[in-house]
């Protein structure tokens, strides 16, 4: 079992400095390359003064200032936002970059909220489709006089420029849900990230299931990567363990409402949950935090992992975005990185 930290710039309140958190961001990424995890995951997000995060690309070609040998990667990029000439080529001058460090994770998005500002019009639907035609030229493009003529994109015969550095191009994974997604990845020797967002080990072994399945489909392809990304927390006793089930459920009660996309917005910022509007909220409440993340005990955390491992999950990503103060996060991944990590190497 491999580990990697999957981290944006969450910003709780509109008062909170951007140089503040990226200043946070940059800690908890030190701490990541300074211990054996192998990669850094950090996202794509739109005029949502939530998570901050406008180019993975800019994020990440910092990122190699502070960072020497862990890999990093987009997780995730959302590929509709972009035409394939302009994708190939920052991600292979950020492949150049960072030295060959680049790990390519893409998705069709998720916030009709962006849909409507960048691609006016377009649904998930949609969105899916734009993926599946951009990401296959991407490696085309990078291996240089390829000409594409599809429903959404056109072009003449075009090269990346920049190659990236590493041989194949930056490794590709998939966020994937559905069979249809996990077989687009398979069939194209990508590998295949899930998540199984607010819920719990059904839906884990669900996606697992569906993965193991897809492979089946194509024996002659070499099994992919598979990784799963949870929000995690260890806890010191019971109160802080419920300290951090009531920092995720925030996490996810403000997720849903970016998600629903009713509510309005000024200066990027979503008008505020109400209390009762969270406490009503039973799905993303602290007690199925609880049950469905992977907070509790030293002891709990690292039985969840181990079950992961044995539905024969690849990477175990933390997902350590939510409302706990910094303080908390760092003391959080060191505990992870010291006491959860070496268990499994």
């Amino acid at each position: 079992m491999k580990f990697s930290l999957f981290v944006h710039m969450i910003r709780d309140n509109p008062d909170q400095s951007y140089t503040k958190l990226y200043e946070d961001f940059i800690d908890l990424c030190q701490m990541a390359d300074q211990s054996d995890m192998r990669a850094i995951w950090t996202g794509e997000h739109h005029a949502m003064n939530y998570a901050i995060a406008p180019n993975p690309f800019i994020t990440i070609a910092d990122l190699c200032r502070y960072t020497k040998k862990i890999k990093l990667g987009t997780g995730t990029l959302i590929v509709p936002f972009w035409h394939p000439i302009k994708l190939a080529g920052e991600a292979a001058m950020t492949d150049v970059l960072s030295n060959g460090r680049l790990e390519l994770g893409l998705a069709r998005g998720a916030y009709l909220y962006e849909y409507d500002r960048l691609v006016p019009g377009m649904d998930a639907m949609e969105a899916g489709l734009r993926m599946r035609e951009i990401v296959p030229t991407l490696e085309k493009l990078w291996q240089g006089d390829y000409a594409h003529e599809g429903k959404y994109f056109q072009f003449p015969s075009t090269t990346s420029i920049p190659k990236p550095l590493q041989k194949k191009g930056p490794p590709i994974w998939i966020a994937a849900r559905d069979p249809n997604s996990h077989e687009f990845a398979i069939a194209n020797d990508w590998h295949v990230q899930v998540t199984p967002l607010w819920k719990g080990l059904d839906e884990i072994t669900r996606l697992k299931n569906v993965f193991d399945d897809s492979c089946e489909k194509f024996p002659d392809k070499p099994k992919p990567l598979s990784m799963i990304l949870n929000h995690c927390y260890i806890g010191t006793d019971q109160n802080d363990i419920e300290k951090g089930a009531v920092a995720v459920s925030k996490f996810y009660n403000n997720f849903g409402a970016w998600f629903k996309n009713d509510r309005s917005v000024s200066q990027g910022t979503l008008d505020p949950l109400t209390q009762e509007e969270i406490n009503n909220n039973e799905m993303c409440s602290p007690q199925e935090m609880l049950k469905n993340q992977n907070i509790g005990t030293l002891q709990e955390v690292i039985d969840n992992v181990k079950r992961y491992e044995d539905l024969g999950f690849d990477e175990y990503s933390i997902w350590i975005d939510s409302h706990l103060s910094i303080e908390d996060k760092k003391i959080f991944l060191e505990k992870f990185i010291s006491e959860v990590m070496p268990k499994f190497s």
